[in-house]
């Protein structure tokens, strides 16, 4: 099932699985994964994008092996918060996706400027370009998915409190 909110999002989730999060681009994937605890984000592999059954397959092969109980896709808003057409490219990737695992909860994170601070770290750690090149895309799916964490945080103290 896909989901626009976080929030339901969050209300869709396994507890103690951890969640897969990726950031989409024309050539690659980044690919991050959280702890079962849902509180740190994790760089894992770059997915070089070839056919969708492939890239799918290679993802699937992840989510097993890490038992994810969730994904989340970074979805590439205009800087002026429109959508374009990347933002229905991760759309319909999220909507295939779904129909091969029906059960995982989607959702999705404005990744504006997730490349650009994954760079900038990157750069902070003085990593060669040619290592920035092979690393970055994984490293924006780690921002991706660490922002969301940290709003998980956010919704489940909210939930706590209100009971």
């Amino acid at each position: 099932m896909i989901f626009d909110r976080i929030e339901d999002f969050a209300a869709s989730l396994p507890a103690m699985q951890a969640l897969i999060g990726l950031d989409l681009g024309e050539k690659t994937i980044g690919v991050a994964v959280s702890d079962s605890f849902l509180s740190i984000a994790t760089p894992l592999e770059t997915v070089k994008r070839r056919k969708f059954g492939l890239d799918a397959a290679r993802l699937g092969e992840i989510i097993a092996e890490r038992r994810i109980g969730g994904l989340i896709l970074g979805l590439p808003f205009n800087m002026d918060g429109s959508e374009g057409p990347r933002c229905q490219s991760t759309r319909a990737f999220a909507r295939n996706f779904d129909r091969l695992h029906p059960a995982l909860p989607i959702g999705y994170w404005d990744e504006r400027l997730s490349t650009v601070a994954a760079e900038r770290a990157l750069l902070e750690a003085d990593t060669s370009r040619r290592r920035r090149s092979e690393v970055i895309d994984h490293v924006a799916a780690g921002y991706i998915l660490q922002g969301v964490l940290d709003r998980l945080a956010v919704v489940r103290r909210n939930q706590e409190a209100e009971t």
